[in-house]
């Protein structure tokens, strides 16, 4: 279902200026909805206040899970269900394992993060986009702003504060649909 709601675009022409952008709206503590570039700015999560992503930690858990799970399986197959002399190795060789181990280990690790990642986006089936401007994707950054419940003062005072921090196009939205 999509819901209706009030915000304020902001458009920026390079990564500078949008960096520059962020930190004025940050300092007059006006609320940062989204931010929207064509390729990934560096720095940008520093402006914005994120903290770091906790999908790597999950990536080391399934990576974990998965070399401890391939080694016990290969451990298991090779001392209990189907136990060979091979080249007259013991059953035990922990070097042949490597490999096996290896490989699991990063099937995990690469599968946790995915579903991690799909998770922490809200991309999972039925996942709706949220299209602010068409423009953005070709050559424009896009910062916006939510004035949900704002007088009309406050409203006046975000649009200032957008101006005097360089952005080239300013627009009011009122009851999009995203």
């Amino acid at each position: 279902m999509k819901k209706s709601i009030n915000y304020i675009s902001a458009f920026y022409e390079d990564e500078e200026h949008l960096i520059e952008g962020i930190r004025h709206l940050k300092k007059h503590q006006i609320e940062i909805h989204d931010v929207l570039t064509p390729f990934p700015v560096h720095g940008l999560d520093k402006a914005l206040g994120l903290r770091r992503s906790w999908i790597p930690r999950i990536g080391f858990i399934g990576g974990a899970i998965g070399g401890l799970s391939g080694f016990l399986f290969q451990t298991w197959i090779f001392t209990e269900d189907y136990p060979l002399v091979i080249g007259g190795k013991p059953y035990f060789a922990v070097p042949s394992f490597i490999p096996v181990t290896f490989e699991c280990t990063v099937l995990f690790a690469a599968f946790a993060m995915v579903f991690a990642f799909l998770f922490r986006s809200k991309l999972g089936l039925g996942a709706e986009n949220k299209i602010y401007d068409t423009q953005v994707t070709d050559n424009r950054f896009l910062v916006v702003a939510g004035f949900d419940g704002m007088k009309e003062n406050s409203l006046q005072k975000v649009k200032l504060a957008l101006e005097e921090a360089n952005a080239s196009i300013i627009e009011i939205k009122t009851g999009e649909q995203i």
